[in-house]
């Protein structure tokens, strides 16, 4: 619906039309999501380190602000959203990404807050103020910044320039200081003269190697297929990619960074073995 306030049209709400082309198959689609959603909500509710506490809570809220919405969507065809709400969603996601990449980073948690929060009220204020005399039909499950601004009418240049340089300031500046933290680790790992030392550094910039790999391996594709593949990528599987993209950090992060923790070491065996007590098996 849009409603005309004085010289601008402005929306009052968006259709968020689910996975494009996939309308019928969209029930199915929702089972892997809600199967994700859960384990990641089971697994990340009890954090057990600094860490992985910041990492949680960043996981967390990535999902909760999408994939109820997105459930919602394929089960009750509730696909309307209000144009401010729409706002604090788009808000949250792009706020707990650039959180979740600065997490990764190793920074400090109110220093990876604050960052996302300075560069992305921006975001929210510029689509505000874009008006809105097309459709308001989004193909998508949630509300992002560039799908937004593509529904308006006006010049989204200042968007578009921003968008880019918060990609750039967020997560060209972070892959860089891992490149260079993590030379610097392996240089320090490879002197340690005690072999099990060695084994277990390793393991943990495995751990964590793996958990980047997920978050902007699917990040990128995310990034650059709205940029760049708009034609070339099927509406389809771009939406299905980032919202694994949300899903999937949230699910193997705990599995990355715990399976060697001796609290899911005696959870596993115990499941697998059917045993109440797994002290006896644990390292």
């Amino acid at each position: 619906m849009l409603t005309l306030n004085k010289t601008d049209l402005i929306a009052a709400s968006f259709i968020l039309n689910g996975v494009p082309g996939l309308e019928d198959t969209q029930l199915w689609i929702s089972f892997p999501f809600c199967s994700m959603y859960v384990v990641a909500m089971d697994a990340l509710h009890k954090p057990m380190y600094y860490f992985l506490a910041m990492l949680s809570f960043t996981d967390l809220v990535m999902c909760s602000n999408t994939i109820p919405k997105a459930l919602c969507i394929f089960w009750f065809h509730l696909k309307d959203i209000g144009f401010d709400e729409c706002l604090v969603q788009m808000f949250f996601i792009h706020t707990f990404t650039g959180m979740e990449s600065g997490v990764l980073m190793l920074m400090v948690g109110l220093a990876t807050f604050l960052r996302g929060v300075l560069l992305i009220i921006p975001f929210t204020f510029l689509t505000k103020l874009l008006p809105y005399c097309g459709g308001n039909i989004l193909p998508h499950t949630y509300c992002d910044h560039t799908s937004v601004a593509k529904l308006s009418c006006g010049n989204v240049k200042v968007n578009a320039i921003y968008g880019l340089m918060v990609a750039l300031l967020i997560g060209g500046f972070d892959i860089l200081c891992i490149i260079v933290s993590y030379t610097m680790i392996l240089r320090a790992v490879v002197t340690l003269s005690s072999a099990d030392a060695r084994q277990k550094a390793f393991n943990i910039c495995t751990a964590h190697i793996c958990a980047i790999v997920f978050s902007y391996t699917l990040a990128f594709f995310s990034f650059f297929s709205h940029r760049f593949g708009e034609h070339t990528i099927p509406p389809s599987c771009h939406i299905i990619v980032v919202n694994i993209y949300l899903l999937l950090p949230p699910t193997m992060n705990p599995i990355v960074y715990g399976v060697k923790t001796k609290q899911i070491r005696d959870c596993v065996i115990r499941i697998l073995s059917g045993s109440k007590d797994a002290k006896s098996y644990s390292m």
